[in-house]
C-alpha cells in the first residue's frame, strides 16, 4: 500500500527515504562538560537510524559555551567538536538515516555558570538569572558563532541544518515583543525583531549550501505575543533568504499555560504552510502512523517530527507501517525479526 509517510522527500540535493524526523531533544549527557559527544550519543541516535526513521536531527547543539541550555549539552563552538560529530554522523549514515544538527544559544534560559545574555534584561521568570541586555558587538560577535557553527556541522558531515528559533532561547527571544525590549535596530517593529535571525541567515548560507531548516515557536499562548499568522509573515521573509523549511512548534518565551492535545500544534504548521508558502514538519504529540498519515494526506504538513514516541520505541517507524498496513525495508541484520 503506497503511503504518504513513507514516501521519500526531497529537498536541495538531500533526499530523505521517508518523513519521518527524530525531533530534537536535550540529552544532558556530556558528562565533562566539553560539549564533546559521548558514547551515550553514539548508540542513542544510531538506534533510531536503526530503526527505519529518515532524518535524525541531534538535540540543540550550543554555538557557544554560554548559550548552552546546561553544561551537559552538545557543543560546536570549536573545532575540538568536529572529530566527535563526524563519527555521529557516519554512524547514522550507516544505520540508513541522513543527518541534521540543531544550532541553538539558549540567551536568557541558559542555566550554566556565569553571565548569561539577551536582547532585554528580563529574567524568564523569578528563579532564573537575570540576564544582560546584549550589546550590539556582543550581537555580531553571536551571528558569528552560528556561521562558525555552521561550517563545522558542514565539516561534520551532516544533511541538514536547523537554526533554533524557538522555545524562549535566544534566536526566539529577539522575534517575540514579549522579551524583546529593544529601542535600537534590533527592537520595536516586526522588521526589527527579525534582524538578529536575518543576519544570522545570511552569515550561515555564507558557508552552507545544504538544505536549511528552523525551528519556530509558532504561538506564545500570550494574548499580546506572535501568533501562526505571524509567523507566516516571518516565513515568507525566511524563504526569501533561502530557508527550506519550518519545524513549527510553540510556547515557552514567557512561562504561560498551554493547552496540549493529540496534534494540537497541526494547526499551527498548516496556517504557516499554506499563508507563508513554505514547506513545514509537524511535531507534537504525534503518537501514532495514521495520525501522521492524516497530517501528510491533509497537506497539513511535509515532514513528520517525532519526539518522545521515539524515546520509547526506537522502532518507531517499524509501528507505524503495521498501523498503516505497509511494509518497508530493515537493515539487512534484523530482517529475521522483521516480520508483517
Amino acid at each position: 500500500m503506497s503511503t504518504a509517510l513513507f514516501s521519500p522527500y526531497q529537498v536541495k540535493n538531500v533526499t530523505l527515504k521517508n518523513r519521518i524526523v527524530m525531533a530534537p531533544m536535550c540529552m544532558y549527557s556530556c558528562y565533562n562538560q566539553d560539549g564533546i559527544v559521548t558514547n551515550f550519543h553514539k548508540v542513542h541516535y544510531a538506534s533510531r537510524a536503526a530503526g527505519q526513521t529518515g532524518l535524525i536531527m541531534l538535540e540543540a547543539t550550543s554555538v557557544t559555551p554560554q548559550g548552552r541550555i546546561s553544561n551537559e549539552d552538545l557543543g560546536i563552538w570549536s573545532d575540538e567538536h568536529i572529530a566527535g560529530l563526524k563519527e555521529l554522523t557516519d554512524l547514522i549514515k550507516e544505520n540508513g538515516a541522513k543527518t541534521a544538527i540543531q544550532l541553538a544559544h539558549a540567551g536568557r534560559k541558559s542555566m550554566t555558570d556565569g553571565s548569561i545574555i539577551a536582547p532585554s534584561a528580563i529574567a524568564f521568570n523569578e528563579k532564573m538569572k537575570q540576564p544582560e541586555e546584549m550589546t550590539q558587538n556582543q550581537i555580531h560577535e553571536t551571528v558569528l558563532a552560528f556561521k562558525d557553527g555552521a561550517r563545522r556541522a558542514r565539516d561534520a558531515g551532516f544533511d541538514i541544518i536547523e537554526l533554533h528559533a524557538a522555545h524562549g532561547y535566544l534566536i526566539n527571544e529577539f522575534l517575540s515583543p514579549l522579551s524583546n525590549h529593544r529601542t535600537d535596530e534590533y527592537g520595536g517593529s516586526e522588521e526589527n525583531r527579525y534582524r538578529f535571525l536575518k543576519e544570522i541567515i545570511d552569515e550561515v548560507v555564507d558557508v552552507w549550501n545544504g538544505p536549511l531548516f528552523v525551528r519556530v515557536s509558532a504561538s506564545d499562548w500570550h494574548e499580546e505575543g506572535l501568533t501562526p499568522e505571524d509567523y507566516a509573515t516571518y516565513a515568507k521573509w525566511m524563504k526569501d533568504q533561502g530557508v527550506d523549511l519550518i519545524d513549527v512548534s510553540s510556547g515557552a518565551i514567557v512561562p504561560a499555560p498551554i493547552h496540549a492535545y493529540p496534534g494540537y500544534q497541526v494547526p499551527m504548521a498548516e496556517t504557516i504552510k499554506h499563508k507563508g508558502n513554505i514547506d513545514t514538519g509537524a511535531v507534537g504529540l504525534i503518537t501514532n502512523g495514521l495520525q501522521a498519515e492524516e497530517i501528510l494526506q491533509n497537506k497539513r504538513a511535509d515532514l513528520i517530527f517525532i519526539a518522545r514516541e521515539l524515546l520509547r520505541d526506537p522502532y518507531w517507524a517499524r509501528s507505524a507501517a503495521l498501523e498503516l498496513n505497509t511494509s518497508i525495508e530493515p537493515l539487512e541484520q534484523y530482517k529475521r525479526g522483521w516480520v508483517f
